[in-house]
């Protein structure tokens, strides 16, 4: 199984630029089966998550063709609507083919999902969202159907924000009769993208990037042509690199203000930070400032930057508080951390992390694709060799990380 190796000690200086972002390419290849064309989508991360979700469209039946950093996706001939468990299992956000098939077949068959074990993230709000449009569910033998004879606009409240349940919902409203209000909707910018998708497929979505979504019904959707947005996540583990290493990083390509609670953290923590119109460079320092962080639905900090921070803060002068308020298992990766020589305690939903001078290079398991990013940081500023097994997990949502790492200067190699 491939592993990957760091010399840790070496302070990262250049720049680098941004794949798109793997939270919003995979919902827009959901929205495809909304329409019978062929879709184009641009600045497409290479990583397994595509490739999984691509499988999962040409078990419906689509065609795909891929071209550098696009696909090509051609859902005219999708003539099935059961996503096989075998795909689905592998990650969770094929469930979101559940809404677009619903609404184009009037049927859907989806497995219940699986992904990373980084807590609960039930499903009932897609499906209570779906009903309240006029879907028929029923669950059997690991298996979500669901059907219509038609759906029909209504004013869904989710009880906290939920990206996927916003997404899944929008997309189905876009084919049924009359309007539908989501409110409490998450304001991700993945959840703008998509918006953004769906309108030039003919859709009528507006608020998006605010807490109420109101959708229009057509009758029809087209194909189109669409950039996925640069990847906020993969932008700010690179940042973290530049910190946790005390060097001098650029991340080229990117939205800034998608970055706003992670820049604003890293100030406080000390860390220096310019802002340009698609660029951000950070300065680290030997030891940063702690803080405390709390994890939010968007605009606040987000949770799948929280074990990035928490490599950063194992060096910082002093004890920080990490609040989870997300995911309830996402600490899995501080027992990792303390095997480098970190001081994390958990508390609940709370990890308190004492700063130590000095972190040792060992051999860690990743447990998640987070908790990989942060177990590669941490290789970055110890003392001696890391060995991060299990990177399959970094592989779903990272475009040749460890390469674009060794272009700022790290010592890193992937071993196969």
């Amino acid at each position: 199984m491939d592993h990957i190796e760091i010399e840790g000690g070496v302070p990262l200086r250049g720049r680098v630029r941004v794949s798109g972002a793997k939270n919003a390419v995979l919902p827009i290849l959901a929205s495809t089966l909304l329409t019978a064309g062929e879709t184009r989508l641009c600045n497409v991360p290479c990583v397994r998550d595509v490739t999984t979700f691509s499988q999962v469209l040409q078990a419906l039946g689509a065609e795909i063709h891929a071209e550098q950093d696009a696909l090509l996706i051609d859902t005219s001939p999708v003539d099935r609507y059961e996503a096989p468990y075998d795909l689905v299992k592998t990650m969770r956000a094929s469930f979101l083919v559940l809404g677009p098939l619903l609404a184009r077949m009037g049927h859907a068959k989806v497995s219940l999902p699986g992904g990373c074990a980084i807590g609960a993230r039930p499903v009932n709000l897609h499906l209570d969202g779906l009903q309240a449009l006029g879907a028929h569910i029923e669950l059997a033998h690991g298996y979500v159907h669901a059907w219509a004879d038609r759906l029909t606009g209504s004013t869904i409240t989710f009880p906290s924000p939920t990206v996927t349940g916003t997404e899944n919902l929008m997309m189905t409203a876009t084919l049924a009769e009359g309007m539908t209000i989501l409110d409490n909707a998450a304001r991700e910018p993945e959840v703008v993208n998509l918006a953004e998708v769906l309108n030039r497929m003919g859709a009528r979505v507006t608020g998006a990037g605010s807490s109420r979504l109101t959708i229009q019904g057509v009758r029809r959707l087209q194909a189109a042509t669409h950039a996925i947005i640069p990847d906020r996540i993969e932008g700010g583990t690179f940042l973290v690199a530049g910190a946790i290493t005390g060097g001098e990083v650029t991340i080229d390509g990117c939205v800034p203000t998608h970055l706003s609670a992670l820049l604003h953290s890293l100030q406080a923590a000390g860390v220096s930070v310019e802002v340009g119109d698609d660029w951000v460079r950070v300065k680290g320092m030997a030891r940063s400032s702690p803080i405390d962080v709390t994890t939010a639905p968007y605009p606040g900090f987000p949770n799948d930057m929280q074990a990035q921070v928490m490599a950063l803060l194992t060096r910082a002068n002093g004890q920080s508080v990490i609040s989870e308020t997300v995911f309830e298992n996402r600490f899995m990766h501080a027992a990792e951390l303390c095997r480098m020589g970190a001081e994390i305690r958990l508390c609940g939903a709370q990890a308190i992390v004492t700063g130590v001078p000095t972190l040792y290079g060992a051999p860690v398991m990743a447990t998640d694709l987070r908790a990989s990013a942060s177990l590669i940081l941490a290789g970055l500023a110890a003392k001696g060799v890391t060995t991060v097994s299990r990177v399959y997990h970094l592989d779903r949502g990272y475009d040749r990380i460890e390469v674009k790492l060794a272009g700022l200067g790290a010592k890193i190699r992937r071993v196969l």
